[in-house]
């Protein structure tokens, strides 16, 4: 997975070099505000962590505020990715799903700055909050509908499903990857995966 592609929306340096030095700082970002928060970051302690010097910060990034954007987004590509990655070549939608809830929660269980950033960035920078979550909702919404269409599921309300389904991973994410790693993200998604198949009912409706 190539994940210096995930910053095609900045201004791209012209050399791989350059790229990999803008790539070094929204790691290292990453790690700042993750663990020190908007407010306490700095951009010395971010470029410190990256080992590039205080005026290469400002080659790729005009402030703080500009980078933390960067890695609202580059956060969300890095999800979406990962879960397609994980999803692949899955037979029908209820097989997708399920991948998908374990990717999600072994990529939680990976990224656990990924919360805290994206949380913070409903009170720093909402638009991308929002961006973060729209994006995700689209996607799941356009890929419900194709899911209908095969005849995998039930066709209709998939904007409202697209949300639902994204919220149950949210808070699946938290629980299971930030708060407790004692099941496999394999097992959790088996369990959830019987609740999308099925609804509250229990097995084929029983």
């Amino acid at each position: 997975m190539n994940q210096l592609s995930f910053l095609d929306h900045l201004k791209t340096p012209r050399t791989a070099r350059g790229r990999k030095t803008q790539a070094k700082i929204i790691q290292a970002a990453e790690i700042e505000f993750g663990e020190r928060g908007y407010h306490e970051a700095s951009i010395t302690s971010i470029t410190q962590r990256a080992k590039v010097a205080l005026g290469t910060f400002y080659v790729y990034f005009e402030s703080k505020e500009e980078l933390f954007r960067a890695l609202v987004i580059y956060m969300g590509k890095l999800a979406r990715a990962t879960i397609a990655e994980k999803i692949g070549k899955a037979p029908d939608r209820i097989t997708a799903e399920r991948r998908g809830i374990e990717a999600f929660i072994e990529f939680t269980r990976a990224n656990k700055n990924n919360y805290r950033i994206i949380g913070e960035a409903q009170f720093v920078a909402e638009d991308a909050y929002r961006e973060y979550y729209r994006v995700f909702a689209e996607a799941y919404r356009d890929n419900l509908k194709m899911s209908a269409e095969k005849g995998e599921i039930e066709a209709g309300h998939e904007e409202e499903r697209a949300w639902a389904l994204i919220g149950m991973n949210v808070f699946l994410g938290m629980n299971y990857g930030l708060w407790d790693e004692t099941k496999s993200a394999s097992e959790i998604a088996a369990a959830v995966g019987d609740l999308i198949t099925y609804g509250l009912k229990g097995s084929k409706g029983s």
